[in-house]
């Protein structure tokens, strides 16, 4: 009987314990993200008469009010082909921000120079982000510049171990999905 009562009390513990780790961690990523934003502190750049707004993780933008970079164009102002090319976005097109705006315009410009086989990797891929949430986009946005940040050596790994992943059936990709999401005590 007393060992039944302290492995319920163990547990009872440890469930507390978890639930005090999970509001821990919510109060510390709140204050993380206030920090972020009391420090965000936009740059400027001149260079031959265009302002470039810079911000942490997004680049360089053109802020001038006066060039037609696209970035202010509703979904109503876009051409046919634009349309075409960017209609998976058309539901979410007005509430994008103006550097996505631009990024899409540059794809939807560059389309027709693409070869078949690129423009269907296009509408796949653009398929696929306008289906994301936010938090998957951001999610997607920070695997591409870590990779991007990668050695040579370190990507060219990567690519081949992808490779060799997707020469597996369908069923062993599976296995290892639902195997890589097993519970490590090791990381509470």
């Amino acid at each position: 009987m007393a060992k039944c009562q302290s492995r319920t009390l163990t547990i009872a513990l440890d469930e507390r314990v978890k639930e005090h780790k999970a509001k821990l961690s919510i109060w510390l990523f709140a204050i993380g993200a206030l920090v972020w934003l009391v420090t965000l502190q936009p740059a400027h750049a001149i260079d031959n008469d265009n302002v470039y707004l810079v911000m942490a993780d997004i680049g360089a933008i053109k802020s001038n009010a006066s060039d037609t970079d696209g970035s202010q164009v509703t979904w109503a102002q876009l051409t046919a082909d634009q349309k075409k090319v960017l209609a998976p976005l058309g539901a979410e097109w007005d509430t994008l921000r103006p550097w996505q705006r631009e990024k899409m315009l540059d794809i939807a410009r560059d389309y027709p120079k693409m070869d078949a086989k690129k423009q269907e990797r296009v509408k796949t891929r653009l398929n696929a982000w306008s289906r994301m949430t936010p938090y998957e986009r951001e999610n997607a946005r920070k695997r591409y510049q870590q990779f991007h940040s990668l050695s040579p050596d370190k990507k060219n790994e990567l690519r081949k171990k992808w490779a060799e992943h997707q020469k597996l059936p369908e069923s062993e990709r599976e296995k290892l999905r639902q195997g890589s999401f097993e519970y490590d005590p090791e990381l509470d």
